[in-house]
């Protein structure tokens, strides 16, 4: 096989390692970084990257592959911005599941609260309902805890906006009906131990 045969081959290789690597990232690579992930040289990812790019361009697909803040990302195209909108609207207005409702329930009366105390309450894992909350912009990050280093949540404006609140304060008093956290103890250590013998429910969001 020739040296340029075997380039060929390397690069048939490398593009798609690096498109499944940009795929996943949501942030700028730079090529240094995908160079060491894809194990290839840096030079060779410069020209597979441009190779690419070039590609999209000519085939008119929906997304293009821009170097961006030091790195490469995927975007979609500035052409199809208003399809995309519509697409997110629609998602944002779908109604939550009552999985979803609940989980907020317990996050606006109880934070800021860990991820693992809701699922202590609700007897169940939530980490897909959260990430559901999450991107509806319902809840948002509100630190660690300070005795296990969990992150903790709280519920945003956004939340108050949508149930037609300015405060805290004005939500119903239903506090009282949920458990204390000092009375989670046991639960939350089953839970635990549950994850981990990977016998936790899992709710749909």
């Amino acid at each position: 096989m020739t040296e340029s045969q075997t380039l060929d081959v390397a690069l048939a290789e490398l593009r798609p390692a690096l498109e499944a690597l940009l795929m996943v990232a949501d942030q700028p690579l730079d090529v240094a970084t995908l160079a060491s992930a894809a194990g290839h040289p840096v030079a060779a990812v410069e020209h597979a990257l441009a190779d690419l790019a070039r590609e999209y361009d000519e085939q008119g697909r929906g997304f293009e592959l821009r170097p961006v803040a030091g790195g490469w990302r995927y975007y979609t195209r500035e052409e199809f911005a208003s399809v995309v909108e519509g697409f997110v609207l629609d998602g944002q207005q779908a109604r939550l599941t009552q999985a979803a409702l609940e989980t907020l329930a317990v996050v606006a009366y109880k934070q800021p609260v860990s991820r693992a105390r809701v699922s202590a309450i609700r007897g169940v894992n939530v980490d897909g309902v959260m990430r559901t909350l999450l991107t509806r912009g319902l809840v948002e990050e509100a630190g660690n805890d300070g005795e296990h280093g969990a992150t903790l949540y709280r519920t945003t404006g956004y939340f108050l906006e949508r149930i037609g609140v300015t405060s805290l304060d004005e939500l119903p008093e239903l506090a009282p009906y949920l458990p204390d956290m000092d009375d989670l103890e046991d639960e939350l250590t089953e839970a635990v131990a549950s994850s981990t013998a990977g016998a936790t429910v899992v709710d749909s969001a």
